[in-house]
């Protein structure tokens, strides 16, 4: 029996988590006694692992203080966490399209920048635990666009790539997509752009929860 499997980016294309990582990054560049990123570059470096996002923002601080930045914002994220002040909303008709795939034969997966931790959290808020077989994570690989999480879900759910998806917002889901042999799907309204997300070879490039559920179904 051939698998389809669907593979989710989630900041930026299951849920809108910049708010909360844009505070939680300008705390923890504070705590490193590093001059804050302006939001719209903070947005743009989503999905990357931590320690990839800080080279990134801070190109010219040292060794030490990135790792000090990194430390800040998993605690800062932490605590808004324990305050309930997160907030990760989901897309619009995001629900709806994973229902919909579900029963039209799709095996659905994920792989993020996220922690473990951050990704069961967000997930478990949203009641979305059990429509995923397989959830991959920054812990145990490296950062995008780096295969090792694609080549995981795939694993876990018996799919080959022929017959797999990456759906994420920025060129970096788009890079691991193709650099796990699969199919990019770019949507619009996460953190890079469509002209981007096509030029690092998505085959198409949605603008509604709708949209992407009649290309894959």
């Amino acid at each position: 029996m051939t698998v389809k499997l669907a593979v989710f980016d989630c900041d930026g294309t299951l849920v809108d988590g910049q708010a909360s990582i844009c505070e939680a990054m300008e705390i923890a560049f504070g705590l490193a006694d590093l001059p804050a990123p302006d939001r719209h570059d903070i947005r743009r470096i989503v999905g990357l692992s931590l320690p990839q996002a800080m080279r990134h923002l801070a190109p010219d601080a040292s060794e030490a203080q990135r790792a000090a930045a990194v430390e800040g914002y998993k605690e800062a994220f932490r605590t808004s966490r324990m305050q309930g002040r997160v907030q990760e909303p989901l897309f619009t008709g995001m629900v709806a399209l994973l229902d919909r795939l579900r029963d039209g034969g799709w095996t659905l997966a994920v792989a993020t920048g996220k922690s473990d931790r951050g990704l069961f959290s967000c997930l478990a808020t949203h009641g979305l635990n059990d429509h995923f077989v397989s959830l991959q994570t920054a812990d145990r690989h490296p950062s995008k666009p780096h295969p090792a999480m694609l080549e995981a879900a795939m694993s876990d759910a018996l799919a080959q790539p022929e017959n797999t998806v990456m759906i994420g917002d920025t060129t970096f889901d788009m890079d691991m997509a193709a650099a796990a042999k699969v199919r990019g799907i770019g949507v619009d309204w996460g953190y890079h752009t469509p002209d981007e997300l096509t030029a690092s070879g998505a085959t198409h490039v949605v603008t509604t929860t709708q949209e992407l559920g009649s290309i894959l179904l």
